[in-house]
């Protein structure tokens, strides 16, 4: 007998088959803000690509079938070689053929910074594990074209749109990933407790041939043709190396990998321990000077994690807008039920104010080598942002699962990836109290700057009282002596980034989003949860609208 015991009615597939920017109006919107509109038919190719339900599969294909390590061949050779499912290079090959690995350098048009971070942003909803190697690759760059020697011979294959998977020595490769080896065990984000030596096997210097002894505790995305590995030369201090996967003479570098990490998310990216067993490397810039090598690639990569936290709030907001709205409980859709409305709501309040923030990031990457305010906003704002959006993503990805309820809790469901994917943006590249730490010491060497930055923020806030208020009391905190400050400084970050926020959508958002934002956030009864500020006043209607049709 064929039992059918009930009929399957008000379940609600996650939302595919739709078009990421042409549905994000934030988005577009700040891409005009930024003069990028050129880029924009493009990115909005890019974005019915990634949209469609096939690629959608390909994100959970490669985060289920996860990496695997093979240390031998057949015949007991050591070969180190991580192997991926294909879904994997598929997606690694979409973001490459978009041109968004080097966009910021090898485009001079106004606007690229803005267009890659919405390229990179487009992408981090659907999958973000092929977006570290991407990352560390993009925030290599500037260091190498300071390297003429290294430069000329990567440059093309840096540039290049033609993903090559294949593991070569990298004269044989079309276009090439660099990754980074910065922590040891017993150092963390302390990289000065670093103990990997570097010694030199000629005259070394600048450009010079050494071997690294040591380990890396995490190395990451240990396929990458290369990596930029900080080791100790025989002063003690630290210096950044670029370390080939394979050695000039053909043979393989002796950088072995012990382990993958079995990590709580970012599963389709390899995490790696490693020893270098005398492995070969090229010291880039001066000995002793590897601090400021990863300070400029850090500044970068933070931006990306911003921007990638950014990303898994959207996707969050979009499937569970879609759910609210096709799913029904006590004889309504959920999205017609009150106290769903209020989540709903500020879920989309801080999915476009961490838009508006990372845009107006991207746009102070491309003008700081022109612009001391611009040079400002990367120091200062960078940290600061990379400590709030990061952790609102570790939040809210939670309440957005919430949506789906039992549904958005299976593992094999998008809500339950982004909630484990969410934390290593807010730990990568240093933690929340290394950002607040970095905020305090920018302010700390160029108070004048950031009084500058705070101008400009109170020249955006206009006559808006709750900001006003707020500005002078950001203003009185910064008188408190530097012992206790210190203890303040996730109360001083996140005040900054809403600050920052509110004056951004007050300048650039229609009325609706930004007073709705002002409202809450400066509510002092406002944050112990999502949901919880006061909709009586709001066009919640309106703010669900435009932060997704439907």
């Amino acid at each position: 007998m064929n039992w059918q015991t009930h009929e399957i009615g008000n379940q609600v597939d996650e939302l595919s088959d739709y078009r990421l920017l042409d549905t994000d109006l934030p988005l577009r919107e700040a891409l005009a803000h930024a003069g990028a509109q050129a880029f924009e038919p493009g990115l909005a190719a890019y974005g019915a690509e990634l949209g469609r339900a096939e690629s959608y599969a390909l994100a959970e294909t490669a985060n289920r079938l996860t990496p695997e390590l093979n240390s031998f061949d057949k015949r007991g050779r050591r070969i180190d070689r991580v192997d991926f499912h294909p879904s994997w290079h598929q997606l690694l090959a979409l973001y490459r053929r978009q041109g968004l690995v080097a966009l910021p350098f090898a485009d001079a048009r106004p606007g690229r910074w803005s267009a890659w971070a919405a390229g990179f942003y487009l992408h981090g909803q659907i999958e973000a594990g092929t977006l570290c190697p991407a990352t560390m690759t993009q925030a290599a760059i500037p260091v190498l074209q300071k390297e003429p020697a290294l430069w000329a011979q990567l440059r093309d294959q840096l540039l290049s749109k033609d993903y090559d998977p294949r593991d070569l020595p990298l004269v044989q490769k079309r276009s090439i990933w660099l990754g980074m080896g910065m922590t040891e065990k017993q150092g963390g984000s302390d990289v000065r407790a670093n103990t990997t030596a570097a010694t030199p096997t000629g005259a070394g210097g600048r450009g010079g041939e050494y071997r690294l002894r040591g380990h890396k505790w995490f190395f990451s995305a240990p396929m990458c043709d290369a990596h930029l590995v900080v080791a100790k030369t025989a002063d003690g201090a630290p210096s950044c190396f670029f370390v080939p996967r394979w050695r000039p003479d053909g043979t393989k570098n002796p950088v072995q990998i012990q382990r993958l990490k079995n990590k709580l998310g970012n599963r389709s990216n390899s995490s790696s321990e490693v020893e270098f067993q005398d492995a070969y490397g090229i010291l880039m810039g001066e000995e002793g000077r590897g601090i400021p090598t990863i300070i400029e690639m850090a500044t970068t990569t933070r931006l990306n994690c911003v921007v990638g936290s950014a990303a898994m709030l959207r996707q969050a907001l979009v499937q569970a807008l879609h759910y609210a709205r096709h799913r029904q409980a006590f004889g309504r859709l959920l999205v017609e039920q009150p106290l769903m409305r209020a989540v709903l709501a500020d879920l989309a309040l801080e999915s476009e104010a961490a838009v508006a923030l990372m845009m107006r990031l991207a746009r102070a990457f491309e003008r700081q080598h022109e612009d001391a305010g611009e040079r400002a906003w990367v120091r200062m704002m960078t940290p600061a942002a990379k400590f709030w959006v990061c952790k609102r993503a570790v939040e809210l990805t939670g309440e957005a699962m919430e949506v789906l309820g039992g549904n958005g809790y299976i593992d094999d469901g998008i809500m339950a990836r982004l909630f484990r994917e969410a934390p290593v943006n807010s730990i990568w590249e240093g933690s929340g109290n290394v950002m607040c730490l970095d905020l305090l010491r920018a302010i700390a060497r160029e108070p004048q700057a950031f009084m500058a930055l705070l101008d400009e923020l109170g020249e955006q806030a206009g006559e808006e009282p709750l900001l006003r208020a707020e500005l002078a009391e950001l203003r009185a905190l910064l008188a408190t002596p530097p012992a206790q400050l210190e203890g303040l400084g996730r109360r001083l970050a996140e005040r900054l980034v809403l600050l920052a926020q509110a004056a951004l959508l007050r300048r650039d958002a229609p009325d609706l989003v930004a007073e709705a934002f002002i409202a809450s956030r400066f509510d002092s009864r406002w944050g112990h949860v999502a949901g919880g500020l006061d909709t009586r006043g709001l066009r919640v209607d309106a703010l669900l609208q435009r932060a997704f049709p439907g």
